[in-house]
């Protein structure tokens, strides 16, 4: 019930602002992201007002594992570094293997390196402060963890497929990938002392190697070989390599939360 009317004060917020942009605007890129700004902008405020007249704290950002310390900027670098090698060892076994043929960039390469990486720590930070941080540690408050985990897992998998009918049909592949990486980025906040650190390192690193090799047009696929093993739409994460290359991830994770939790990861 508090997730229904949190949402729902949220949506009171932001409508009679977004409404004006969207009637006003001419530019769709434009004015998307103007309203997505200010409905992440409105989310934060209302967080600090939730924590401190629903749950009497005042720092609920922290208790969501979004603080100050060095250890977490040190668990960030640490997961944006796995995250981007585990998306280039990809590419690049796949290059081995003779299914894709690397390019040179159509782009300034360094240009998108840099846009790149901010834009993955953008997308890191937001979506791991509302799944990881906000969703998770409400329902924690009703659920056993276990529950709270898969209900959190499929609640963001199912998020990336707000779209319409044909878009959803064409990247519904990439629903089991996304089930798995929910489950990674709950195991590696709770293997870290529910911090957030690694959580937005580990997702931005995704996206930045991502964004790299796709923005930058650096590969073009052989065809030697069947989209669903290298990932349907040139998406990695709707083929089985990319699963393969997700699940190491989610043993090496799942094993050290269990771990961090005291019991054996058997």
């Amino acid at each position: 019930m508090r997730l229904v009317i949190f949402l729902l004060a949220l949506l009171l917020i932001w409508l009679p602002l977004a409404a004006p942009i969207y009637l006003l605007g001419r530019d769709p890129n434009s004015v998307s992201l103007l309203t997505m700004v200010l409905l992440y902008g409105e989310f934060i405020l209302l967080l600090r007002f939730w924590g401190k007249h629903v749950y009497h704290q005042r720092h609920l950002l922290r208790q969501y594992g979004l603080v100050r310390t060095q250890r977490f900027g040190l668990e960030l670098l640490t997961g944006l570094g796995i995250g981007i090698t585990t998306v280039l060892s990809l590419f690049g076994i796949e290059g081995g293997l003779g299914w894709l043929i690397w390019q040179q960039p159509s782009v300034f390469l360094p240009q998108i390196i840099l846009e790149g990486l901010v834009v993955a720590l953008a997308i890191g930070f937001a979506e791991e402060l509302l799944f990881r941080g906000w969703l998770l540690d409400e329902l924690q408050r009703d659920y056993r963890l276990p529950t709270a985990l898969w209900v959190n897992t499929f609640l963001f998998a199912l998020a990336h497929f707000i779209k319409p009918l044909a878009a959803i049909l064409q990247i519904w592949p990439q629903f089991p990938a996304l089930l798995l990486l929910g489950l990674i980025l709950v195991w590696a906040k709770r293997s870290h002392h529910n911090r957030l650190g690694l959580p937005i390192g580990l997702h931005a690193g995704l996206v930045w190697g991502y964004y790299i090799i796709n923005v930058g047009n650096l590969v073009k696929y052989s065809g030697s070989v069947p989209d669903w093993i290298t990932g349907v739409d040139r998406n990695p994460l709707a083929g089985i390599m990319g699963l393969l290359f997700l699940g190491c991830i989610a043993f090496w994770m799942r094993r050290r939360s269990l771990q961090h939790q005291g019991r054996s990861p058997s």
